[in-house]
């Protein structure tokens, strides 16, 4: 039976998300009152500009004072789609002390505060849902928190922030440089004015901490997580990467480490072979790839950003949470029971493409294989290719042959075995002191085989 009062909702946020959470909230109205059980009113909507004309939503529903809005007492779910960590963490938390609920989008916060956040809703009794914080209109958290929660999840590999695919995606179909593409993506509105957030892997690492903790039950923050950006990626990058079949993506990578016994979370740029299912997502879109004991392999793909793809998911919670407030009852809090540590970088045990500028005079090749043996580095094969000043052809020289030119320059590409992140560190430090190694040109990890 339907419930006669309406599920209140205060909005914390109308700017392109917000603005199609209240558009979906009316002009889905019958549907999400059969959903949910009840009908639901849009009680409120806190901005910080409320001259601004908002279409579909009453001026009288308008106002600046948030805290006011979360404290009103007759609110059932507060939605915040404001980002950012304060006033956002102020007022989730003023929500729930007051008997809302809360529907966040807020990733940045919640890698941060999460634990803090889960531990006021479960003393209030109130539910903290945040399907909308990663991968967009993606279903990822609830599959993890609760599909998933018989199983053991034992990695979390995905591509969670669309401007660094789109990027990357455009260097590698065109052959543009990292700057052209990134142009383009600013001109297409994929790119904010300022892209550090994205491109420096800032939004990708909030995500691969929310999506760590749910995965492996264990709280991990924002600061443990492993960050790189992409602004290093050439176009030469890609060249060395299609000759080992494979592309270059920015990757989220989640995963138990020590035979189970730790977990590391990190973002950075990896070489993924073609064949990899992350391989083939295109432009701006996402997908996580989940490897888990009884399941196997999974992979959830859609659009990861935007005003309606994102509200859908807020919309998802929405109803969820609507639902647990009629019955009297809350959905799943946090699960961190396991509380494993969080293992360092120098830890991670993967393979590893590394691009050398020396000098093209015999033995460089064997000074270099005794570098990477020292340091317990395997190498898989070598790559050389030495210009001869005069005529200017190009040797290749595979593992263990000769044939170089002298009197030049060479680039050589090392593509190691597994070795741990320390000890590719090690072996870098070595190389560079090298008389014979001009420099290091680029390093790639290689993932996803």
């Amino acid at each position: 039976m339907m419930r006669t009062r309406p599920l209140k909702v205060a909005l914390l946020g109308c700017g392109v998300v917000g603005s199609e959470v209240a558009r979906i909230m009316t002009t889905h109205a019958g549907d999400l009152a059969a959903r949910i059980g009840a009908p639901v009113e849009l009680a409120g909507v806190a901005v910080r500009r409320p001259s601004k004309v908002r279409a579909g939503i009453d001026p009288a529903l308008v106002t600046t004072d948030a805290t006011a809005l979360v404290k009103r007492g007759d609110i059932d779910v507060v939605v915040e789609v404001i980002g950012g960590i304060e006033p956002a963490r102020a007022l989730i938390t003023t929500a729930l002390e007051h008997g809302a609920s809360v529907v966040s989008a807020n990733k940045a916060l919640l890698a941060q505060d999460g634990a803090a956040l889960h531990a006021a809703a479960e003393e209030h009794g109130q539910d903290l849902y945040y399907e909308a914080a990663v991968a967009g209109a993606i279903p990822l958290i609830r599959p993890l928190r609760e599909s998933l929660a018989g199983d053991k999840v034992n990695r979390v590999l995905g591509i969670v922030n669309g401007t660094t695919n789109f990027i990357l995606d455009k260097m590698d179909s065109t052959g543009a440089g990292y700057q052209e593409a990134l142009d383009e993506a600013t001109a297409l509105g994929y790119a904010e004015a300022d892209p550090t957030a994205d491109v420096e892997g800032f939004d990708a690492a909030a995500k691969a901490a929310i999506l760590a903790g749910i995965a492996f039950h264990t709280r991990v923050r924002l600061d443990d997580v492993h960050r790189e950006g992409m602004t290093e990626v050439t176009a030469a990058d890609f060249r060395s990467a299609r000759e080992m079949g494979c592309t270059i993506k920015l990757l989220a990578i989640c995963e138990r480490a020590r035979g189970g016994a730790s977990v590391t979370a990190r973002v950075h740029p990896a070489m993924i072979p073609l064949s990899h299912p992350l391989a083939s997502v295109r432009g701006a879109y996402n997908a996580v790839f989940v490897e888990s004991d009884a399941a196997g392999q999974l992979m959830f793909y859609g659009p990861g950003a935007g005003g309606a793809p994102t509200a859908s998911a807020v919309l998802g919670d929405l109803v969820a949470v609507g639902r647990n407030r009629l019955n009297g009852t809350t959905g799943p809090g946090e699960s961190a029971y396991a509380a494993l540590p969080v293992s360092p970088m120098g830890d991670v045990v993967t393979r590893y493409h590394i691009s050398l500028d020396v000098a093209d005079k015999p033995g460089v090749l064997a000074q270099v294989a005794t570098v990477f043996a020292e340091h317990g580095v395997s190498i898989d094969t070598v790559r050389q290719q030495g210009k001869n000043q005069s005529s200017g052809d190009a040797v290749t020289v595979e593992q263990g042959g000769g044939g170089r030119r002298e009197g030049g320059e060479a680039s050589l590409v090392v593509v190691t075995h597994r070795a741990s992140d320390a000890s590719l560190t090690g072996t870098v430090e070595a190389l560079r002191k090298l008389d014979t190694v001009r420099g290091v040109a680029s390093i790639m990890r290689v993932e996803g085989e």
